[in-house]
């Protein structure tokens, strides 16, 4: 499979982590997750949701991202107004 690169589509304001992300994921894999999230894959998200986003980019709504990744299940949430984005355990939401 050929590399894409991919280009952030939105700001993500200032970044925090959750007591039970910051302890499960790595920062390696956090920062992977953001990146991810930072460049519209919206990972794990049913249609609806990823719809529900792509409509978001344009309204000015929150944005939130699922990853179900080895170490358990994270959401990122960027909140409408772009000044705050957290990673989350989905337990934590």
């Amino acid at each position: 499979m050929p590399y894409r690169l991919m280009e952030p589509r939105f700001p993500l304001g200032e970044g925090y982590a959750s007591a039970g992300a910051a302890e499960r994921l790595s920062e390696e894999a956090l920062l992977l997750i953001l990146h991810r999230h930072h460049c519209g894959d919206w990972g794990d998200l049913g249609e609806g949701d990823r719809q529900a986003n792509e409509e978001a980019l344009q309204s000015g709504e929150r944005i939130l991202s699922r990853y179900d990744v080895d170490c358990g299940s994270f959401y990122i949430v960027t909140e409408a107004d772009r000044s705050s984005t957290t990673v989350m355990g989905i337990e934590e939401y």
